[in-house]
Parts: structure tokens; C-alpha cells; sequence
């Protein structure tokens, strides 16, 4: 296997980029013909089997009777960020609404939480009344430790205006308390992600966070009631120094939690 610089890593990173700049957003896994990657022309057929084994976002495939290049955007960009040191913000506009939330559950992942995309569920305490809103959605779910965060999702850019992610930031505190409020589905939650074997009763009381997740950086930080504001550039970042930062989050505690209709 011959040794690669890291002038001949960012060219073949940088086409792979390039293809998959012009493939459909919606779509995390691409197909591509191996004919069309220049980079590859170098190689024989095992050693570039070699060379694909050092990635974990990309491998060969056969498909029609052919071998075809598989590539997977979400490690593709982790891996740049993590190799290379590429912007994650400009190489994430590759991804639609849906990848954009895979990816924040990857990065979430990588820091030992335990992760949920797309938690639906129906107020059924008073708070409804006050609210006028039935139904729930949280992008992503993220549990360590006691730590609960709830991930609101967002590709939003500078140009978007404070007021735009201020209000979107105080509904996602909203769905924290509507979460709260209803004790039985979130221990039906904690249970399912954490499992019956963990001795839940050790990490209570739970930490629920409420926080955004964006595209770019805005410059603010936090929103009028302390709802963290965090780019997909910083999230890692704001993930290792949590406990650091907690205390100046807008959070919500979770004292009890039912298992099988028991309360501990």
C-alpha cells in the first residue's frame, strides 16, 4: 500500500465533494460509477480495494452486473472534519432537512449518547389548555449520563434573523415542559433508550436541556430564556464542556420516573 500525501488526500477528498455536490440532497447513500473518479485511475482493482479499506464512508459494491463506488455523506463529512479539517458548516449543505438531523444524531453518537430521531407524542395533561397544541415532535433525542437533550434541528444561516431563532428556541423549551408533564411517557422513553437492565433510580433526577441546532454560526449563543443556540461547528465542542456550561442553561428536572406503573 503506497503512502499518500496530504496534498493527494485533499484531491481525492475534494472530488468526492465535488460528486457529491450535485447529487440529490434527500439522498444520504450515493451510487457512483467508479469510471468517473479520476483520483482512482491509478489503481489496479486491488489496490484500490486497499485503499478504500482506510474509509469508512466509502466502499465498492457490485450492482447490475457491475462494481460500483458507494458513498455515504454523513461519515463523508465527519471524516473530513475529523481528517482534514474542512468547515462541517459548508460541506453539510450536501444534506437535506432529514440528513442534517442524522448527522447532529452521528455527532451525538460519537460523544456516548444514546440517541432518538423524530419523538412524536400527544400532551395529555393540562398544559394543552395553555398551549393550544396537542401533538409533540423532537428532532432528536440525546441521552448521557442524566443528561437528556432535546435537539431542535434547524439548517438556518446568518441571514436568518435573531427573532426567527429566539421563537423557535421558546417553543422548543415548550416541548421540554410539555415532556415534563407528562411523566408516564417520558419514563416510557427513558426506558426504551436506556433500557430495563439500567438502574434508572441512580441517575435521577434527570436533566432535560432544551437547545437548537444549526446550520451557521449566528453569534449569539443563547436566546432570551436560555436555550442554547448551537451550530453544527460548535456542536461537538458543546457537547464535551456541557457540565461546564450547565449552569447557564435554561434546564428542567425530572425527580420521579414510572416503571411499570411503579414510581421510584
Amino acid at each position: 500500500m503506497k503512502t499518500f500525501s496530504l496534498i493527494s488526500l485533499r484531491q481525492f477528498y475534494s472530488e468526492i465533494y465535488q460528486i457529491l455536490k450535485e447529487t440529490d440532497t434527500n439522498v444520504i447513500e450515493i451510487w457512483w460509477e467508479l469510471s468517473k473518479i479520476t483520483f482512482f485511475n491509478q489503481f489496479n482493482k486491488s489496490e484500490l480495494r486497499e485503499f478504500l479499506g482506510n474509509f469508512n464512508f466509502i466502499s465498492i459494491q457490485k450492482g447490475n452486473y457491475q462494481d460500483y463506488i458507494v458513498i455515504n455523506k454523513i461519515l463523508f463529512i465527519l471524516d473530513c472534519v475529523n481528517t482534514l479539517e474542512y468547515d462541517i458548516k459548508q460541506i453539510s449543505e450536501i444534506l437535506n432537512y432529514d440528513g442534517f438531523e442524522i448527522l447532529v444524531q452521528e455527532i451525538l453518537s460519537r460523544n456516548n449518547y444514546i440517541t432518538r430521531k423524530n419523538f412524536r407524542f400527544s400532551d395529555k395533561s393540562n398544559f394543552k389548555s395553555e398551549t393550544l397544541q396537542k401533538r409533540y415532535e423532537i428532532d432528536v433525542i440525546g441521552i448521557y449520563s442524566k443528561f437528556v437533550l432535546l435537539i431542535d434541528a434547524k439548517q438556518w444561516k446568518r441571514k436568518d434573523s435573531y427573532s426567527s431563532i429566539n421563537k423557535a428556541a421558546n417553543l422548543q423549551y415548550r416541548r421540554a415542559i410539555a415532556l415534563k408533564k407528562n411523566p408516564e411517557i417520558f419514563s416510557r422513553l427513558i426506558q426504551e433508550l436506556l433500557g430495563n437492565k439500567t438502574n434508572l433510580k441512580k441517575r435521577l433526577p434527570f436533566i432535560i436541556i432544551p437547545l437548537m441546532a444549526t446550520l451557521e454560526d449566528n453569534s449569539f449563543r443563547i436566546n432570551n430564556n436560555q436555550i442554547p443556540l448551537v451550530s453544527i461547528y460548535e456542536l461537538n465542542s458543546f457537547l464535551q464542556e456541557l457540565q461546564n456550561n450547565l449552569v447557564y442553561f435554561n434546564t428542567i428536572q425530572i425527580n420521579k420516573i414510572y416503571i411499570q406503573k411503579k414510581l421510584l
